[in-house]
């Protein structure tokens, strides 16, 4: 089932981006008076394909559901009729040119932001921004951080949710800035700490960030009782059922659910001796935790998970809602940082200073897709929204065969007074393709890389 919501998510995800994309294209084309010959969805043979309109310009959907494109008249692709020749792209001043073009980036960006302004607006159900006790040894535990505190406000910024403080943190960890987080304690005093991010390693943007600084979300004490078990898991095997209490491990006290977890973790493939309560009766299960290797930490898991109080849960969520016109300046001011960090990113990609295992294909995107549809609409929607924002700057990078790659063209042609010569062109095509086939192949690697270390 998760599998087939996978796919589904992954699919309906990609499909709203392409026709988003292309649409903008499509759209400023025929505002600028250029003929629309084909919109497709996909490449390769039309699977479906009808005409409309009074260019009867064919709408495709074709056999490889990965991207898609308008074709437009031009000379480039084939004679022209000359009563048509002023409605041929190539024969469309430079400006107008550009504007086709950049059109489809813009469009994945304006759909971020009519996205995230719905969910401003909706209102979002999101974590308190409540600090958990930081790891020894980290940034946050140097900064005094303490267990309970609520971040207000990071360096003068309020801070509404965890994903707030999330988001600022990643920004200012990419720059290398200090955070300066205001926090009101568990006892009511308000308290100012800074964390020191300048020698925050490239390496610490691989898996969770906010745990290599020593910051994890505030979880209530759990009472160490089961609230549900996996089915075909180590837990199942072993006997252990929903309402068991584990009262000690290999003879030593457990009081909570994470200290459950943290000896469940330090054993992989290890023999445990778990002492439980039942219906007022007492038993030893024994069991052996099953190694899982996951960013590059090998730890054990037995496949059972906390009964929860939800009342208790509930106290720790709040609703992020802002008024339209505020939502408005938000989504714009979101979709805007997301797209700098990401190209921020990307650059220290090129650097070195960020590896490239951070790079993900679409084994990983349809992973995120189908976590997301899971979570709720909002998720999914925010991860539309994210996504949608990574295709507009990818596609505006200045690598041939992209959307940048013909917007660089057009930039040497405004100062040079003439198109690029077809020579150039071809060989652009050639490094074009070069490097989106290399950027393709390590994606997939580390796709591949992820699934085999869980």
């Amino acid at each position: 089932m998760n599998t087939l919501i996978t796919i589904a998510a992954f699919v309906v995800a990609l499909g709203v981006l392409i026709v988003i994309h292309e649409y903008g294209h499509y759209l400023v084309a025929r505002l600028v008076g250029v003929k629309v010959l084909r919109f497709a969805i996909g490449f390769g043979k039309p699977l479906w394909s009808w005409r409309a309109g009074a260019d009867r310009t064919e709408w495709a959907l074709c056999a490889v559901p990965l991207g898609g494109y308008v074709k437009m008249l031009d000379e480039h692709e084939g004679q022209v009729a000359p009563e048509e020749l002023h409605r041929a792209f190539n024969r469309q001043s430079v400006w107008r040119r550009f504007a086709i073009v950049v059109a489809g980036p813009m469009a994945n960006f304006l759909l971020a932001v009519v996205l995230y302004w719905a969910l401003f607006v909706q209102g979002v159900q999101e974590p308190r921004p409540i600090v958990d006790a930081p790891a020894q040894g980290s940034v946050s535990a140097s900064a005094g951080l303490q267990r309970g505190d609520t971040v207000l406000k990071i360096n003068g910024e309020a801070v509404a949710s965890w994903q707030d403080l999330r988001w600022r943190l990643l920004q200012l960890a990419v720059d290398r800035q200090p955070a300066r987080i205001e926090v009101v304690g568990r006892n009511g005093r308000l308290e100012s700490h800074t964390l020191e991010l300048a020698s925050f390693e490239a390496q610490g943007f691989e898996g969770d960030p906010l745990a290599r600084m020593g910051l994890r979300i505030f979880r209530p004490d759990v009472e160490p009782v089961i609230g549900k078990v996996l089915e075909g898991s180590v837990a199942e095997r072993a006997g252990l059922r929903a309402g068991d209490r584990v009262a000690a491990i290999d003879a030593r006290s457990i009081r909570t659910w994470d200290e459950l977890v943290a000896s469940v973790r330090a054993h992989p493939d290890a023999a445990l001796r778990l002492r439980i309560e039942r219906a007022g009766t007492t038993r030893d299960i024994a069991l052996t935790p099953e190694a899982v290797l996951q960013d590059g930490e090998r730890f054990g898991r037995i496949g059972a998970s906390a009964r929860i109080d939800q009342r208790s849960l509930e106290s720790l969520i709040t609703t992020v809602r802002y008024d339209p016109g505020r939502a408005l300046m938000l989504a714009f001011a979101r979709t805007w940082d997301t797209s700098v960090f990401s190209l921020k990113m990307l650059g220290k990609m090129l650097v070195g200073e960020v590896s490239w295992r951070n790079l993900s294909g679409p084994v990983t995107i349809a992973d995120y897709a189908g976590q997301s549809a899971q979570l709720g609409l909002a998720a999914y929607v925010s991860f539309i929204a994210l996504i949608s924002i990574s295709l507009g700057v990818l596609n505006l990078l200045p690598i041939p065969l992209l959307d940048g790659g013909h917007l660089m063209y057009y930039v040497v042609e405004l100062f040079k007074g003439s198109p690029v010569s077809e020579r150039v062109m071809e060989l652009g095509q050639r490094l074009g393709l070069t490097l989106l086939l290399f950027l393709m192949a390590f994606a997939f690697y580390n796709d591949i890389n992820r699934l085999l270390s869980g």
